[in-house]
């Protein structure tokens, strides 16, 4: 089972979870957090060592003043890589998660294996507007985020308790309010993710449409694009066992190679 804990890096205390055995696996959650181990955490830690952190300023994890952009972000998850002697790692990154996992990447490509991209923001193409979930009541959030009605109702039914909300509200806000859910110089690096990627994405995506995953492999063109049908902005959640059965696979060749 998943050990529900705390770490301090650098004297920001975060929540943090881990479980399993094998090669290292870093999930990078989106602008909701990670207020419960999912389903498919529970079964990628049969095959793999699956690390899940809160990020400052999310949850139950510390607001440290520094805070103030995604570069922050990542260079905070560096630090905390050399904390855990985390050398190529196999990194699983979801929306914000995702837009996260790409500027560690082409910080130090050297040390990452793989990248899983779900629904990854973090650039701009003039085709498609990305959702703006600034806008957005929680109800209209669900209903934007799944495509399966059960899970919106489900979604609605149970909101973060208030607190936690306005927590993970602001602090995406600092991150992410502008420029609106990316970082216009990323798009120019990442010929530096050298590692394979493979993008993830939910066909019905009104978060981040799917010609953001078209735009991502084009400057990856090492990368393999998986789309969902009818399934909306995490294919993690609403398509869970056919999530797992393509990232298995994924990332046991890529350690094997």
């Amino acid at each position: 089972m998943f050990e529900d804990t705390f770490i301090t890096v650098k004297g920001c205390k975060i929540r943090f979870r881990r479980h399993g055995q094998g090669p290292a696996v870093l999930y990078l959650h989106g602008a909701n957090g990670v207020p419960q181990v999912q389903p498919f955490l529970h079964e990628l830690a049969k095959s793999f060592d699956v690390i899940v952190p809160e990020h400052p300023g999310f949850g139950e994890s510390d607001e440290p003043s520094w805070l103030e952009n995604m570069q922050d972000l990542a260079y905070f998850y560096l630090d905390l890589m050399d904390q855990l002697q985390l050398d190529h790692a196999h990194v699983i990154g979801s929306s914000l998660g995702g837009w996260l996992a790409m500027e560690l990447a082409v910080k130090q490509p050297s040390r990452f294996s793989s990248l899983t991209l779900i629904g990854a923001a973090g650039i701009r193409i003039p085709e498609a507007q990305p959702g703006d979930i600034f806008l957005w009541s929680p109800e209209k959030s669900a209903q934007k985020t799944f495509k399966n009605p059960a899970l919106v109702e489900w979604s609605i039914a149970h909101p973060l308790d208030q607190d936690t909300a306005l927590k993970n509200r602001h602090t995406t806000a600092l991150l992410a309010w502008a420029p609106r859910l990316h970082n216009p110089m990323l798009f120019k690096w990442l010929h530096r993710v050298t590692m394979p990627v493979q993008l993830v994405w939910g066909q019905d995506d009104e978060i981040m449409p799917l010609p953001y995953a078209h735009a991502l492999q084009k400057l990856m063109p090492q990368s393999v694009l998986s789309v969902f049908p009818n399934c909306g902005h995490l294919p993690q959640v609403e398509k869970s066992e056919e999530f797992v059965q393509l990232v298995t696979p994924f990332i046991k060749k890529v350690a094997q190679s």
